[in-house]
């Protein structure tokens, strides 16, 4: 379900004073909004049919800093730009923000007008389009967690400066919140505001709920095709910490914030339909589940290694993977099992599904949800069999396949993977290991305060 307005409907809404600002906005590698803010004249002037921005935009690290070494963009070569193509499909009002519409762009070569390999919508729709050269549409649904806090995004900024970390952090809940609706109620001034304004900007929300630790919440949007799916994704990011920070609250989606706390997670339900039915559903299946469905989890199986720096992109990421707090370790599948990295979903039924339990909530969509369908497209091509399910506790069972320990690990799997390259492209690839290294080196070189609280004194 994209955006909720054409453009001779924002032309009206500028009319009538309605609208007066139309964010225009690209996805950076961390899978954030990036791009401007126009007077809505303007963009009906020229913008809506292209603006710019530099093309260092999808090269640099979380703290945008300017990451050197891309074969895209340097310095020597100038930092030039690249062109944002607004998607009129997704334009929409946001209602959270005064008299503010939305509309996410694609990045474009500034003389070819070709979309950027590397960029992430681009990533996306090359696989979305090598499924449907198969017969496939791919439909997909992400659902993120992340922490509420009573502490305002302001308060955390000045303990950082006046103290060099955040200090005196407080959930929203004091309990465990999962599926009580008492805590929940509690919250529910921020997480109502939530619901409400993402629908209003079309997004379709099913619900949100307490999730498995003090202050941990969850946002279920329905499912739709993958792109969509990816852009829902980030607009509501973006969405909640906006309404958040309105409130005077804040939000993480860090995969681990506390070592002590249960991860946040972005589970990616999956399937693919033809002609308009699921092609993963046949009732004399094991499970309800298709030929074409187990050559797709095959598939995801066989090349988990290869995927997981998309579906885990940074270094805190792999905190998350801890026995016992419903973040997977094993690469294995199982039918209605959280302890398994694939879990087999709506088994018997029309809506049987892959759910890949595997990513955080920091994954950049677009991405994880391109190497997820890479991955499973190439078990159907290859028609691969599917391993025997597995049951019981995977936590405790040796000799399975594990999920990458380290950024390191998996970024050196990503840039040796002869399928990803295949599907995304040898400057893809390259760029993206890039990015990984990046992140491992910086965690080196940065000294914790974990480090200097253990051996100040012992060492």
């Amino acid at each position: 379900m994209p955006g909720n307005m054409t453009l001779d409907e924002l032309k009206t809404a500028a009319d009538t004073g309605e609208i007066d600002t139309v964010i225009a906005a690209a996805i950076d590698m961390q899978g954030r909004l990036t791009g401007k803010r126009f007077h809505v004249r303007n963009f009906l002037e020229t913008a809506w049919e292209e603006t710019h921005c530099c093309n260092y935009l999808i090269a640099t690290d979380m703290e945008m800093n300017t990451v050197q070494g891309y074969r895209s963009t340097s310095w020597q070569a100038g930092y030039g730009d690249y062109v944002m193509k607004a998607d009129l499909s997704t334009l929409r009002r946001v209602p959270w923000l005064p008299a503010t519409a939305l509309v996410i762009c694609d990045h474009l070569d500034h003389h070819s007008h070709e979309p950027v390999p590397h960029s992430p919508r681009a990533v996306l729709k090359r696989q979305v389009e090598r499924a449907r050269a198969l017969g496939f549409d791919p439909i997909m649904a992400t659902e993120l967690e992340f922490y509420l806090f009573q502490n305002s995004y302001e308060s955390l900024r000045d303990s950082i400066q006046q103290t060099g970390g955040i200090r005196d952090l407080r959930t929203m809940a004091a309990h465990n919140a999962d599926y009580q609706i008492f805590q929940t109620t509690m919250e529910d001034d921020v997480m109502r505001a939530i619901r409400n304004g993402l629908y209003g900007a079309n997004i379709p929300v099913e619900c949100s709920k307490g999730e498995a630790d003090a202050g941990q919440e969850e946002i279920n949007i329905r499912y739709s095709d993958a792109l969509d799916t990816a852009d829902n994704h980030s607009i509501t990011k973006t969405g909640v910490k906006e309404i958040a920070w309105a409130k005077g609250r804040s939000v993480t989606f860090m995969a681990k914030y506390d070592h002590r706390r249960a991860g946040s997670s972005s589970h990616v339900h999956q399937s693919l339909w033809s002609d308009g039915k699921p092609a993963f559903r046949d009732e004399n299946g094991e499970h309800g589940m298709s030929d074409t469905m187990r050559h797709f989890l095959a598939g995801q199986l066989e090349h988990i290694g290869d995927i997981t720096a998309f579906l885990a992109p940074y270094v805190n990421s792999y905190k998350r993977f801890t026995v016992g707090m419903f973040a997977p370790t094993k690469a294995v599948w199982s039918c209605d099992n959280r302890t398994a990295g694939f879990r087999v979903c709506g088994a018997g039924t029309k809506g049987v599904r892959v759910e890949c339990r595997i990513g955080g909530a920091d994954l950049n969509p677009y991405l994880a949800l391109a190497a997820l369908l890479a991955a499973g497209l190439d078990g159907i091509e290859r028609k691969l069999p599917l391993e025997p399910e597995l049951k019981g506790d995977m936590y405790q069972a040796e000799g399975m396949r594990a999920i990458p320990a380290t950024l390191d690990e998996a970024a050196k799997r990503m840039h040796g993977s002869a399928m990803l390259r295949k599907a995304f492209g040898d400057e893809v690839i390259d760029h993206y290991h890039h990015a990984a290294m990046w992140e491992v080196s910086e965690h080196n070189r940065v000294v914790t305060d974990f480090e200097v609280n253990r051996l100040m004194e012992r060492a």
